[in-house]
């Protein structure tokens, strides 16, 4: 599943490529025609997201909402969509689609098509035309999202520290942070140094306030890398350069192995349905 840089990335696509053009939309699929025709024709007017949730609004105020889930990804053609690559979104290269529009691949659930640019989405948990009520009501179910101007920290931790639960999946709650994904979880838990068991309520403010501003600068940067990378260059084998892929993180997905801090062997276990990776050196606080 997209953590919540990634779909604010789709969303500056949408926003960047798409916006102000009439669109063409369809169906390929055919499950969602009747919701393609409702949006064929119209202007894409703005683009937005809020954690893993992603909101395009077209005229006359209809809304899509979308949410790829663990199996949704966008494909895109057209210029100026190189990069949204990797799993969940990925621009299709000239060679692959020599004309255009490209033919769609696989089950695509919705296309929207301008005179330039192509956006094919196939596998996504939710995508459905809502109002602007509608929207409302799920923008209010959704928790505080780091990369919006308007998130509010403090409304978040009122939330955590009422708690009995574990921060570490708490932390998952997306009505109490959204866009925190498994990576991320792990990653700000250690470089917070905080027991990812340590109840929320246990939680202070300034260990808070220190979290958030840690992983608002983090998904800041995925947002504009693209990538998911924790760890500072002291901690990596080349300090110069881009990071390699088995450097980028301090605990996701290094179960047994050492940690970068203090050799401790990393564990892991399921937590919140999903697997949790901390240092039991490191982080006791």
């Amino acid at each position: 599943m997209p953590e919540g840089h990634t779909v604010h990335r789709l969303a500056g696509a949408f926003a960047t490529r798409f916006a102000g053009r009439p669109v063409e939309a369809s169906s390929p699929q055919g499950r969602f025609a009747q919701g393609a025709a409702l949006l064929d024709g119209r202007v894409l007017e703005a683009a937005e997201a809020h954690g893993k949730q992603m909101f395009l609004r077209f005229s006359e105020d209809l809304w899509l909402r979308i949410h790829l889930g663990l199996y949704g990804m966008w494909r895109f053609a057209g210029p100026g969509l190189a990069g949204f690559g990797r799993r969940t979104s990925r621009a299709v290269t000239a060679a692959e689609a020599p004309d255009f529009p490209p033919a769609p691949r696989g089950l695509v659930r919705l296309r929207l098509l301008t005179r330039s640019h192509v956006a094919d989405l196939s596998g996504p948990t939710a995508c459905a035309v809502i109002s602007p009520a509608e929207k409302a009501v799920a923008m209010r179910r959704l928790g505080e999202d780091p990369l919006r101007h308007d998130a509010d920290p403090a409304r978040a931790y009122a939330k955590l520290h009422a708690s009995r639960s574990a921060i570490g999946l708490l932390l998952m709650r997306q009505d109490i942070v959204a866009g925190i994904g498994n990576i991320y979880r792990a990653e700000i838990l250690f470089r917070a140094r905080l027991d990812p068991h340590r109840p929320g309520r246990d939680v202070t403010p300034e260990a808070w306030t220190a979290l958030w501003t840690d992983l608002a600068a983090l998904l800041r940067d995925g947002v504009e890398t693209g990538r998911i990378v924790t760890t500072d260059p002291a901690h990596r084998a080349r300090p110069q350069g881009k990071p390699r892929r088995d450097e980028a993180s301090y605990v996701a997905h290094r179960a047994g192995r050492p940690c970068r801090i203090c050799s401790t062997p990393i564990q892991s276990a399921p937590m919140a349905g999903r697997t949790l990776y901390w240092c039991p050196t490191c982080q006791t606080g």
